[in-house]
């Protein structure tokens, strides 16, 4: 049986993201990026694609959590004989790949049980694997193609393909395992200092949570999602990943089971926006700067996503040698959405920039001429119907929250120009975002009840519709607006929360799905911004809630098993959390959120 999702823990080390079960076993390590191939692939199988279980026996943990403002994981164990204490963390480094396990018994004995399974190439290669004297003693190395895993610390001893090791710990003793990545043509690295490495690495976590500002009920979920959407940016590059995981499911036994290990313009620029609401200036710059590398050259390339280091080339392809998370086959990786076209995506990129603007950001030479050019293949594609918010595979469609998107790059384009004085041809988007909108609000607005609809060929609602006013083009309590909302109650709400749509027949796959959290944050924010701060605070409270013990939540929640579902901890969650509570915080301290409510009128003389 599958551990329940909500029961992982999250390692970081701003390169990759492993999954730590509660019961003690890594079931899921990609090193050394997020992207690469995993080592531990249990999570979408069984113990024989790779874990490294190591827990006390016949133990129960009871308790476990973060060190306060980190990564760094404590897990308190009890059995019948004695108690012991794990520690496990990802040093923070430029140059090496490490994974710290310590165990230390704290009263009685106990004994420390490991079952390692080194599985590389997500659990259809064996490793060779040998044992390795060094001047600072022997090692375990196992090595596949180009990657090289060094295990040091008391020796496990092999049998059937794995290695396994039982050690008797009295009170006061300790043990400690590091597993290193390094190129397998590289030698074997020098032992890791593991306090120094254990201070570094609260000093680094502690040091950047501690400049995080955040106020208001939901402070402690506030500030653990940026810790999240911190640990999912990669330290050198920038990018920002949607997830650390692949085809965990949206539907136990379906086919939704998607790769998130990559860079979507749409979720890093959202993930911008909530740094910078948040005191953090920096890596917003960082990303900023990733961007302009990833989508520079011509226009007519824009993808909606990128590699870690802003790869392009994102194939899709099926792991037929996994049997999947619960059964739910096909496990992917790569995704072919990449070559979706998504019209939404630019605007939600250029609103995030507008920002970096408004918070004191100047453009530089490189900046703001790759934005002009992304305005110019906006222009070029105004007209053209797309796969949606939603990357359904399905036909296209005018979908109205893209529509509304596509109005919104051309809204800050114009902004850009007459209100920092940077050059563009000013009147010609003026002139093409006014024709928009009063395309939206014919289309895109169903004549019975008033309300926006999922796309201008059907009169469906659809989630995605509540961003709607975050971008300006209406105010929240506009009465279309307020008629939408009517709908995605009746509709779209099932045990309280709200789904994304109604999958029978747009977004062309079979089965179901559950609902989506970010799109119950989104309402949250309408509620509280159009008084209903009744309603906005009980939902925000169950949302918050359905966090597990960690903090952590995935893509999808079902509430009638209770249980988290999709790939976790999921970048989207956690930054439409922020932006809830945010706008709760915002009306209740009665300072209603400083977001536009109208378009840009305003157009000066363009530049040639």
């Amino acid at each position: 049986m599958s551990t329940p999702i909500g029961d992982y823990a999250l390692l970081a080390d701003l390169h990759t993201g492993p999954l730590v079960s509660r019961g003690g076993s890594i079931d899921w390590l990609c090193l050394p990026r997020f992207d690469s191939a995993a080592v531990f692939a249990a999570i979408l199988g069984t113990e024989e694609h790779g874990r490294w279980l190591m827990a006390p026996a016949e133990g129960t943990v009871v308790e476990q959590h973060y060190e306060a403002g980190t990564f760094v994981l404590r897990t308190q164990w009890r059995t019948p004989t004695g108690e012991a204490e794990v520690i496990e963390f990802m040093p923070i480094a430029d140059d090496r790949a490490d994974l710290v396990r310590q165990v230390r018994c704290t009263s009685g004995t106990v004994r420390i049980e490991h079952d390692l399974r080194l599985r590389p190439d997500y659990g259809d290669a064996l490793p060779w694997v040998r044992r390795v004297h060094t001047e600072h003693g022997s090692v375990l190395q196992a090595i596949t193609g180009p990657d090289s895993y060094v295990l040091r610390g008391p020796r496990l001893q092999a049998g059937d393909k794995h290695h396994r090791g039982s050690f008797e710990l009295s009170e006061g003793q300790s043990h400690s395992w590091v597993l290193t990545w390094v190129p397998s043509h590289a030698e074997i690295p020098e032992p890791l200092d593991i306090t120094e490495a254990l201070t570094r690495t609260r000093t680094y976590w502690q040091d950047w949570s501690n400049q995080i500002s955040v106020h208001g009920r939901w402070s402690h979920a506030v500030h653990r999602s940026m810790l999240v959407l911190r640990a999912l940016t990669h330290a050198e590059t920038g990018g920002i990943v949607a997830a650390p995981t692949t085809s965990l499911p949206e539907d136990p036994g379906g086919v939704r089971n998607w790769d998130y290990r990559f860079c979507w313009l749409r979720d890093s620029a959202l993930t911008l926006e909530a740094l910078l609401l948040h005191g953090r200036t920096a890596s917003p710059l960082h990303w900023r700067n990733w961007l302009l590398r990833a989508v520079a050259g011509d226009p007519e390339d824009l993808q909606i996503m990128y590699g870690v280091a802003g790869e392009r080339s994102l194939i899709e392809r099926e792991l037929d040698h996994l049997p999947g998370y619960a059964d739910s086959r096909p496990v992917r990786v790569g995704n072919a959405a990449v070559s979706q076209f998504q019209g939404d995506v630019v605007g939600e990129v250029l609103i995030a920039l507008a920002k970096l603007r408004e918070a004191g950001v100047d453009e530089d030479d490189f900046s703001w001429p790759l934005q002009r050019s992304m305005l110019g293949y906006v222009t070029e594609h105004v007209d053209r119907k797309d796969q949606g918010l939603w990357e359904m595979r399905g036909d296209p469609h005018y979908f109205t929250h893209s529509r509304v998107m596509v109005w919104a790059a051309l809204d800050r384009g114009v902004q850009a120009v007459t209100e920092y004085g940077l050059p563009g041809p000013a009147k010609e988007w003026a002139r093409l975002r006014d024709q928009l909108r009063e395309e939206i609000l014919t289309e895109g607005v169903d004549a019975e009840t008033g309300s926006f609809t999922q796309t201008y060929d059907n009169t469906e609602v659809d989630a995605s519709l509540l961003q709607i006013p975050q971008t300006g083009f209406v105010a929240y309590d506009d009465p279309r607006m307020l008629a939408t909302v009517e709908r995605l109650e009746q509709e779209l709400m099932y045990h309280g929360l709200l789904l994304r749509y109604r999958t029978v027949g747009t977004d062309g796959l079979t089965g179901d799905e559950h609902p989506f959290l970010a799109c119950s944050f989104w309402l949250v924010e309408q509620y509280a911004c159009t008084g209903r701060v009744a309603d906005a605070t009980a939902l925000m409270d169950t949302l918050v809630g359905y966090t597990n013990h960690l903090g952590l939540l995935a893509e999808e929640y079902d509430p009638a098993a209770q249980r988290q579902m999709g790939n976790f901890p999921q970048a989207f969650s956690h930054l439409a959390l922020v932006r809830a509570a945010d706008a709760l915080h915002e009306v209740t301290a009665g300072h209603p959120a400083a977001r536009p409510d109208h378009p840009s009128t305003a157009v000066d003389p363009e530049e040639p």
